[in-house]
């Protein structure tokens, strides 16, 4: 299956100097259990990629974090020399442990490591955006986030990136970003049943700024909604698909980044993404989170 980007559902949306398709990838999925140590298919994890950009998908999103470094491997070993209109983003600000967890790393010299840490891993020699990751496994927490956005701002200034995000952040903490230097992307936990950022959300698009949910189908725990259920039957699809349909719907600059290690479950969710939703199913799916 062949697809132009053009005819991906939601079309394209202008991140920093660049298209991308506002229907993504996420490429978390493609290391093993738990985010640890490589695929179960190698084979497998290289054919979705390779299928991602088959179907026309512009938007990477990775991390060395993930394997660690697995994913960001696979993303090269499947796709270097990367085709002109991919757009590859990152993110920095945690690292792993033995036990898989994911402890924060936030020092100066914690993220010049980590930004090259991903350059090798990505073999590029700029890299098209970092997402500073703040907060937690629990979600945003509080705080100033001034002294790591600006060892991101001096390693842009040195050639290193091109474009600057933030993740897992409360409203102040981007408005704090935003005061030291342009950023490109808000990327937070958001979905159907999630709607803590819906004012950051239209407060972003109103400037021009993508805003990239994660666990845009709720994560390791998928989305569980009586109404999201009655929607899907109604339409004859699947509860994932309507998800994903919402969020393409909710706002113009809801950049989607599913993630799958299977090439017919990304067919799936692209083709799912597409759906049409009616004002009276969109009234029911808003109900869920409110």
């Amino acid at each position: 299956m062949n697809t132009s980007s053009a005819s991906l559902p939601g079309g394209t949306w202008t991140l920093g100097d660049s298209s991308v398709t506002r229907f993504g990838y996420g490429a978390m999925q493609l290391a093993g259990p738990w985010v640890m140590g490589p695929p179960a298919d190698h084979d497998g994890a290289l054919a979705v990629l390779r299928e991602a950009v088959g179907l026309g998908i512009t938007h990477i999103d990775t991390s060395d974090a993930y394997g660690p470094r697995f994913t960001n491997e696979l993303i090269r070993e499947a796709l270097h020399p990367y085709p002109e209109p991919l757009f590859i983003a990152t993110k920095v600000g945690a690292t792993r442990d033995a036990q898989g967890g994911w402890p924060t790393a936030r020092r100066p010299e914690d993220l010049r490591k980590q930004v090259h840490e991903n350059l090798g891993s990505l073999g590029v020699d700029t890299l098209d955006l970092v997402n500073l990751r703040m907060g937690d496994a629990q979600g945003p927490r509080p705080g100033s986030i001034a002294e790591a956005f600006e060892t991101l701002v001096d390693l842009r200034q040195e050639g290193l990136i091109r474009h600057l995000g933030v993740s897992n952040v409360t409203a102040e903490q981007v408005a704090e970003a935003r005061g030291i230097a342009p950023i490109v992307c808000v990327q937070n936990m958001y979905n159907l049943a999630h709607r803590h950022d819906d004012d950051l959300v239209d407060h972003l698009a109103a400037d021009g700024i993508a805003y990239v949910p994660f666990f845009p189908l709720g994560g390791f725990t998928p989305l569980q909604s009586e109404a999201l259920s009655r929607v899907a039957n109604r339409l004859g699809t699947t509860p994932m698909s309507v998800a994903l349909a919402w969020l393409l719907r909710r706002s113009p600059n809801i950049l989607l980044i599913p993630g799958t290690s299977s090439t017919a479950h990304l067919r799936e969710n692209v083709a799912g993404a597409g759906l049409a939703l009616s004002d009276e199913d969109v009234a029911e799916l808003d109900g869920i989170g409110h």
